[in-house]
């Protein structure tokens, strides 16, 4: 018996069989595939004598899959979805090529978080840019967002079922004292000497400020700022001269002075942050890659740091 030569089976008589399975005829089959009528059939013959089998049994209802017929169209299904794969996978490499990845973030995120993902990021993807925004109130990221101008934000959570979120790590609050005239020990303050310097906060519509004025609103403090800055640098070099204390998000503070004391609040506060995109929006390629690239890197970084990933 004749070995066979599957080397020269061609994909387009697969595709004629595949096609008389799903039509059920010859014809029908040739205006699915746009050829005609013979050159479907001249496929169909030779590749019934390549294999040395019947496939199909013509007949006055058409043309109907012998039982080898129908386990070669199976494989041949298969086949051909596999091409489909090998298309999307080549396409999706030509999508990575170039483009452009629109990020929003906070100060201290993009600051200290975002050069750790795009230096990794370029690594593996040089040809697309990454553009960065900033937003700094409380919402400043979906608002952002919803608006189409940017891809991907990072924000505190939770965030609204318009969004998919994911959560990067958790970032404590702290008070910041000027070193002489911090209170003694090393224990978390207390209200009172708290509340015994002159308080140095962000300005209204800063996601920080929201966060503490909330904080404190719980907890029946009814403290004013004697200060509202825009910039956290200079809350920081404020305090270190002298002008007052600051509640401040740790990320928010470094890096942190030496001559500036470090205590913790009197009750626990915490900003959650993470990165967001819209639910239903329909992504591209470059978007995708720098989400598994921000994914992937940030696991390996909190999987080499104990507690708090920065």
């Amino acid at each position: 018996m004749a070995e066979i030569n599957v080397n020269k089976i061609k994909l387009s008589q697969l595709r004629a069989l595949v096609a008389i399975a799903h039509t059920g005829t010859f014809s029908d089959a040739a205006t699915q595939l746009d050829l005609s009528q013979s050159a479907v059939s001249h496929a169909i013959a030779a590749l019934e004598e390549e294999l040395g089998v019947s496939l199909l049994s013509r007949g006055r209802q058409g043309a109907v899959l012998t039982p080898v017929g129908q386990e070669i169209t199976h494989e041949a299904n298969k086949m051909l979805a596999l091409l489909k794969t090998i298309g999307r996978r080549a396409q999706d490499a030509k999508g990575l090529q170039a483009g452009r990845v629109r990020v929003v973030s906070f100060r201290s995120a993009a600051t200290h978080v975002l050069p750790v993902i795009i230096e990794e990021f370029r690594k593996q993807y040089p040809g697309i840019s990454v553009s960065i925004g900033e937003g700094n109130d409380v919402r400043g990221a979906e608002d952002i967002l919803r608006r189409g101008e940017a891809d991907v934000g990072f924000t505190y959570l939770p965030v609204s079922d318009a969004f998919d979120a994911w959560e990067l790590f958790r970032d404590d609050y702290i008070a910041l004292l000027p070193q002489d005239k911090a209170p003694p020990g090393n224990g978390p303050l207390t209200w009172q000497q708290l509340t015994a310097l002159p308080l140095i906060l962000p300005l209204p519509d800063d996601g920080c400020r929201y966060n503490v004025d909330q904080y404190l609103l719980r907890h029946d403090q009814a403290i004013l700022p004697a200060y509202e800055v825009k910039e956290d640098s200079t809350v920081v070099s404020m305090v270190r001269r002298g002008l007052g204390a600051t509640i401040i998000a740790q990320l928010a503070a470094e890096p942190i002075p030496d001559d500036v004391v470090v205590r913790q609040l009197p009750a626990p506060l915490q900003r959650i942050i993470g990165v967001i995109t819209l639910a239903d929006a329909l992504q591209t390629p470059p978007v995708f890659a720098f989400l598994d690239t921000l994914k992937a890197t940030w696991e390996k970084k909190a999987a080499t740091v104990v507690g708090n990933p920065l």
